[in-house]
């Protein structure tokens, strides 16, 4: 049996939806795909707009002031997307475990997994492992998958802006 905690990749999932949102019900579909997201969704006209609210729920928790704060919204959508751990081999690939109830649409699974990610993440790497960027003028969300736990920039190119303007300020402080 293979074991699919939803962990890591479902929260960078998450972020990617977040920080580029896709055009349309296809985009998205795409995208979780790519994520690794397998089985059938069935579809409803309203997937694309339902989705994208899941996903700005999604983004309080990452905006939550503090741990506990952040504790009390990812258990209040975990209850909404409550169901038993089930096995399936609806793939083929073999035995796994889904924490949500089969035939549920694109808007229901995505709550599940991503709620689900986003708790294991932040109960086995620690609480503060995702947040906005850290540059001035980006809103990018970060997850946190380094050793030491400091991410705070959504790339290489946001980390050297912020040193530059680092430099630059203490340049003109002296």
């Amino acid at each position: 049996m293979h074991l699919n905690p939803y962990g890591e990749y479902a929260v960078l999932m998450a972020a990617s939806l977040a920080n580029d949102w896709p055009a349309d019900r296809a985009g998205l579909e795409a995208r979780i795909r790519g994520a690794g997201m397998t089985g059938p969704f069935e579809e409803a006209p309203d997937d694309h707009e339902r989705t994208r609210a899941v996903i700005d729920s999604w983004l309080e928790i990452v905006d939550a002031a503090d741990s506990s704060r952040r504790a009390e919204l990812l258990n209040a959508q975990m209850a909404d997307a409550a169901a038993h751990p089930r096995l399936t081999d609806h793939d083929g690939e073999g035995w796994h475990l889904h924490y949500r109830d089969p035939g549920e649409g694109l808007p229901y699974v995505i709550r599940a997994v991503v709620t689900v990610g986003t708790a294991l993440h932040l109960v086995t790497r620690g609480m503060h492992r995702i947040a906005r960027c850290a540059a001035t003028g980006c809103d990018r969300v970060v997850v946190d998958v380094t050793r030491n736990g400091r991410q705070r920039y959504c790339s290489v190119r946001c980390a050297n802006r912020s040193a530059v303007q680092r430099h630059r300020a203490r340049a003109r402080s002296v």
